[in-house]
């Protein structure tokens, strides 16, 4: 079967991309690294990184493209591969990602989701800022450092106690 991806110039996307091991902390480990490959890929192929949240094992992104620019999985493509050269090899690497000169970092694949309108967007925008809460490790969203969550506040478009309440209820994204 194969798998069709809505490209559309200019467009914005949510995206969640997981590594392989799922037990792993290499994101929040080699943060800087990966902070220096989304600087070289944003250098290379200009995004607007809208929101992120880096969690040890995924990360999510709110990603806007230039206008007449619909490449998504390039950027996806430099990300994941700079990265893994700059990551000291301790993984086992299977015979098929041997034959396709892959490591085993990242799995294979990634999400996205082609944000339609404003209430989408704030929709995935409140889940990523949300997500560290939901996986247990922290109790408030400001309390994870890698998250945009903090320029939100800074900028005044959320409030310092942001998704604190009790009451507060974030509608189910999916875990991808």
């Amino acid at each position: 079967m194969r798998y069709w991806r809505v490209l559309i110039p200019g467009a914005t996307y949510f995206f969640t991309v997981n590594l392989l091991n799922r037990k792993s902390s290499l994101l929040t480990d080699h943060i800087n690294q990966l902070r220096y490959v989304f600087l070289t890929a944003r250098f290379h192929y200009p995004f607007t990184i809208d929101g992120i949240v880096i969690l040890p094992d995924h990360l999510h992104v709110v990603m806007s493209l230039p206008k007449e620019d619909r490449n998504y999985s390039l950027r996806w493509n430099i990300i994941k591969g700079v990265f893994s050269k700059q990551i000291e090899p301790e993984e086992t690497i299977v015979m098929s990602r041997k034959n396709k000169r892959e490591r085993g970092i990242w799995q294979r694949r990634f999400w996205e989701h082609l944000i339609r309108d404003e209430s989408d967007y704030e929709h995935h925008m409140n889940y990523i800022h949300y997500n560290p809460v939901k996986h247990g490790y922290v109790t408030t969203p400001t309390e994870w450092e890698y998250s945009s969550i903090h320029r939100f506040i800074q900028a005044g478009f959320l409030p310092k106690n942001w998704g604190c309440s009790d009451e507060f209820n974030l509608p189910n994204v999916g875990e991808r």
